[in-house]
C-alpha cells in the first residue's frame, strides 16, 4: 500500500460501505482490476477482501524496517520541520528507512521522517490497554483504522497489533479467535478482558471501566461498564460473552 490509508470498501465505487482500511506498508494480493480503477484483493494481514483504489497501490519495494509508533506523523520533503508535510502517517504504517539522518529517518522513497516516531518493525508495545487508551476521544468511523476515525473491532485490532498479537479485523471474529471464553461475572473481569455483544466489543480498563470506539458517543471513550452494559441491554443487546487473553498487559 502506498498511501497513508486506502479504503477497503464492499463494491467498487466510492459511495460503498467501508469495511475497512488499508494502512501505509501494508502488503495486498490483487486477484483483478478494472478499467474503473478498483482493484479487488485481499489484506495479508488479516484476510480481509474488498476493493481499493487501484491508484493507492504500488509494487511492492524495499521491504519495510520500521512502522509508526505514535497515533499521528508527519512525512517532509526535506530535512527541515519548516517544509510543508507531504503526508501523514498513522499508528502501524510500515515504511523502508534508507538511511539516518537526525533528527530524521530517511525512507527509500525519499521522505523524512521524526525518527523518535518510528521503531523497528520487529519492535512491540507491552500493554494493549495502554496503547488503546491512546485513541480517548478519536472520532467513530465505522470501518475506520487510524486516529483520523475508527470503530470498536479496529481499536483492537490496532492496540494488539502494536503488542505483536495477531488479531481478525471483526468483532464476530475476534469473538472466536481471541483469548479463553471466562464465566460472564462483570464483578471479576480485570485489566484487559474483552467484553463481547452482537456487533461490539469493548475493553476492560479496570473492574468497573471500559474503553470502546461507539458510534453512541461517535468516539473512543472510557466509561463505566455498567453505563454501557445497560445502554445496550436498553436496545436488546445483551453482552455474549467475555475473552480473557494470558497476558493482558504483557503481550509483547
Amino acid at each position: 500500500m502506498a498511501d497513508p490509508a486506502a479504503p477497503l470498501r464492499h463494491a467498487p465505487s466510492p459511495d460503498a460501505p467501508l469495511d475497512t482500511e488499508a494502512l501505509k506498508g501494508e502488503r495486498v494480493t490483487v486477484y483483478e482490476t478494472s478499467d474503473e480503477g478498483w482493484a479487488w484483493g485481499q489484506l495479508d494481514a488479516d484476510g480481509y477482501v474488498g476493493f481499493v483504489p487501484a491508484a493507492a497501490l504500488r509494487d511492492p519495494g524495499s521491504p519495510p524496517t520500521h512502522k509508526v509508533s505514535v497515533l499521528r506523523t508527519l512525512v517532509f520533503p526535506g530535512p527541515s520541520i519548516k517544509l510543508p508535510p507531504i503526508e501523514g502517517l498513522s499508528l502501524g504504517c510500515r515504511l523502508a528507512v534508507a538511511r539516518d539522518q537526525p533528527p530524521f529517518a530517511v525512507t527509500s522513497t525519499g521522505g523524512y521522517v521524526p525518527a523518535r516516531h518510528l521503531v523497528p518493525i520487529d519492535s512491540y508495545e507491552n500493554d494493549f490497554v495502554a496503547v488503546a487508551e491512546r485513541f480517548l476521544g478519536a472520532p467513530y468511523l465505522w470501518g475506520g483504522k487510524s486516529n483520523l476515525g475508527l470503530d470498536c473491532s479496529a481499536l483492537v485490532q490496532l492496540a494488539l497489533t502494536a503488542c505483536g498479537v495477531p488479531c481478525p479485523r471483526d468483532s464476530d471474529m475476534q469473538e472466536h479467535a481471541l483469548g479463553t471464553l471466562i464465566a460472564s461475572d462483570f464483578s471479576a473481569l480485570r485489566r484487559g478482558d474483552l467484553l463481547f455483544w452482537k456487533g461490539h466489543v469493548a475493553i476492560v480498563r479496570d473492574p468497573a471501566t471500559l474503553i470502546h470506539a461507539n458510534a453512541f458517543h461517535m468516539a473512543v471513550v472510557s466509561e463505566p461498564m455498567s453505563q454501557a452494559i445497560g445502554r445496550l441491554r436498553a436496545d436488546g443487546n445483551e453482552p455474549t460473552s467475555v475473552r480473557r487473553l494470558e497476558r493482558p498487559t504483557q503481550l509483547g
